[in-house]
């Protein structure tokens, strides 16, 4: 029997506002612990105005939100179809040979269109305001600033100078990088000193980060007002390693989804692993199957409750499966960005193996 299409505009209403509620309750109860705990950071911090402890919770709730949409949709079709089931609407369908699949279908395609609905337009407003959000961050509770920058033309590397009462700072342009020994090449240093003042450069074919110090090789140094300098060598003390630099990449998340390829493209061009991204962004493409998965798990125990009892230890072991194949999404996620799994598997696993489990535990209980 095919499903009555205003049956099946009913059942997915439903499920709109239950997962609505779930989603605008869960995103309050997060964002009071956030809060709170911006509050214990900026606790022993002098100079954070209480304006931007607002500001950032505001620039933050997008990306909980994100974060939070699969509790969101597991918990709302748990509770919808408990409570249409509890008023035997669910039941006087199923007795009218309305199949479990059928009466999932709307809510399926519901999260289905819901997640492609956060992944191309929510995600972008999510990734920009955090990235606002990481500024506010560095600037007021953690005093990190970025110091790498890649673009179309190459690596920007910013290093300050605190020893040389005439030099302020360092800005490294290389066109490409080895990222396992740090080597630099085609290399040019912009040298600047108080209030910005350019004082001169330094041109290389080579550079590679040692401990404490850039080598440069085949040097030409050209300075405001004097002949260029050529050497065959140019040492540089600098405080950063390998590690810093690393990790001053702009972090997946403040990303759009629609901004990530390319910049995958220009990493690799400036030969940097760009793996966590590769990750990431399938990820984002396969969540809204993973929503599906939600449905899924949510049905194969919200349906059974009125008839069997044990509410509470049901709810409970949703909650906990949910959670299980949530947590075994981030453990595979971490796996791929570490790069011992491969990208399509660390991203696409997860949803696959909830809708396996989901369907496979409904054919058992519902059609078996």
């Amino acid at each position: 029997m095919r499903l009555h299409g205003k049956l099946s505009r009913y059942i997915g209403w439903y499920f709109f506002v239950a997962i609505a509620l779930a989603y605008a309750g869960l995103l309050v109860v997060v964002g009071m612990v956030d809060f709170v705990e911006l509050l214990r950071r900026s606790a022993d911090k002098e100079g954070v105005p209480f304006h931007i402890l607002i500001e950032m919770i505001i620039l933050k709730t997008p990306y909980m939100g994100m974060r939070l949409v699969p509790f969101a949709v597991l918990i709302g079709s748990m509770v919808a179809l408990m409570r249409l089931t509890r008023s035997s609407e669910l039941i006087v369908a199923r007795a009218s040979g309305v199949s479990v699949w059928q009466f999932l279908t709307p809510a399926i395609t519901l999260v289905f269109v819901m997640g492609v609905v956060f992944v191309t337009v929510f995600n972008p407003v999510s990734a920009a305001m955090l990235s606002r959000y990481e500024q506010l961050e560095n600037r007021y509770l953690t005093g990190r600033m970025s110091l790498l920058a890649v673009s179309t033309s190459g690596l920007w590397l910013r290093q300050t100078e605190n020893q040389n009462p005439v030099i302020k700072e360092y800005i490294i342009h290389a066109q490409r990088v080895s990222q396992k020994d740090m080597q630099l090449s085609d290399v040019i240093v912009f040298i600047f000193g108080e209030n910005s003042l350019f004082l001169g450069r330094l041109d290389a074919t080579s550079a590679k980060l040692e401990k404490g110090f850039w080598n440069f090789n085949d040097v030409t140094y050209s300075r405001l007002g004097q002949p260029p300098e050529k050497s065959p060598t140019f040492q540089l003390k600098t405080e950063l390693t390998v590690n810093q630099i690393q990790d001053s990449f702009a972090s997946p998340m403040t990303l759009s989804f629609w901004s990530i390829p390319p910049f995958i493209s220009m990493l690799e061009t400036a030969g940097f692993s760009a793996l966590r991204h590769k990750v990431y962004w399938h990820s984002l493409l396969s969540s809204p199957f993973f929503l599906c998965a939600m449905v899924l798990i949510a049905a194969t125990f919200s349906l059974r409750m009125p008839r069997r009892g044990g509410i509470a230890m049901l709810v409970g072991i949703c909650v906990m499966t949910g959670f299980g194949i949530h947590f075994l999404s981030d453990l595979i996620n971490a796996l791929g960005q570490s790069g011992s799994l491969p990208v399509l598997m660390a991203a696409w696993a997860p949803p696959i193996v909830g809708i396996m489990v989901g369907a496979g535990l409904l054919l058992h209980f519902e059609d078996g």
